[in-house]
């Protein structure tokens, strides 16, 4: 398919042939793009939520009172969690709450992750993303003038200094290489932003996966 490329601030660049088995995908599969989801997010959950279990609590394990005679149960400590101040039962401990998707799966994901940016035509070809300045105001104005809002930009093999620091203060505004590029940050924002050797990029991480 063939899309219309574009220069920072919305003047014509030019046309760019992007490659069908990436970007011409037209069935979107909503279930591959939520297990692969599901899994970013799960992975960088911390999981260090904890609570104290019954021989960390800091309580005497003194007997309570004598086994029989009482009229009540018989207890052996204070740490039991049936008591205020005692254990939990059965709380969060700290784990990890990853767990494995296979590549073809989390390659397939991001196969139509882009196809869906580029079927809603929310896909904006950029022919580069530098400044000569980092300049805040500068950059929005460009921003503007292309009606970005609410941007993924994916910068190419490394992000320039300039545009990184002057695209920071601009909210709903990421700007990532393109070994950052990935599907949750593709959905979550609007637009999706590629710049011409971003896509060359993306082509051959495509083309090692399948040659692999």
């Amino acid at each position: 398919m063939k899309i219309k490329m574009i220069k920072l601030g919305g003047a014509a660049g030019g046309a760019l042939d992007l490659p069908d088995d990436i970007f011409g995908i037209t069935d979107i599969r909503g279930d591959i793009l939520q297990r692969c989801v599901t899994w970013q997010l799960a992975k960088r959950r911390a999981g260090t939520h904890k609570i104290q279990v019954r021989n960390e609590v800091s309580r005497t394990g003194k007997k309570m009172y004598k086994q029989k005679g009482t009229g009540g149960a018989r207890h052996g400590s204070r740490r039991a969690a049936q008591f205020v101040g005692g254990a939990k039962a059965h709380g969060p401990v700290v784990r990890s709450h990853a767990f494995d998707l296979p590549k073809k799966v989390r390659a397939m994901a991001l196969r139509h992750a882009l196809s869906s940016k580029a079927q809603a035509g929310t896909l904006v070809i950029l022919d580069d993303a530098s400044l000569p300045d980092a300049k805040t105001a500068s950059l929005r104005v460009h921003f503007n003038a292309m009606g970005l809002k609410n941007a993924l930009i994916i910068a190419g093999p490394a992000v320039d200094t300039n545009f990184r620091l002057a695209a920071r203060n601009i909210p709903n505004v990421d700007v990532l290489p393109d070994a950052g590029l990935n599907v949750y940050d593709v959905l979550r924002r609007e637009t999706l932003v590629l710049t011409k050797a971003a896509v060359m990029a993306i082509e051959a991480r495509f083309a090692d996966k399948e040659a692999a």
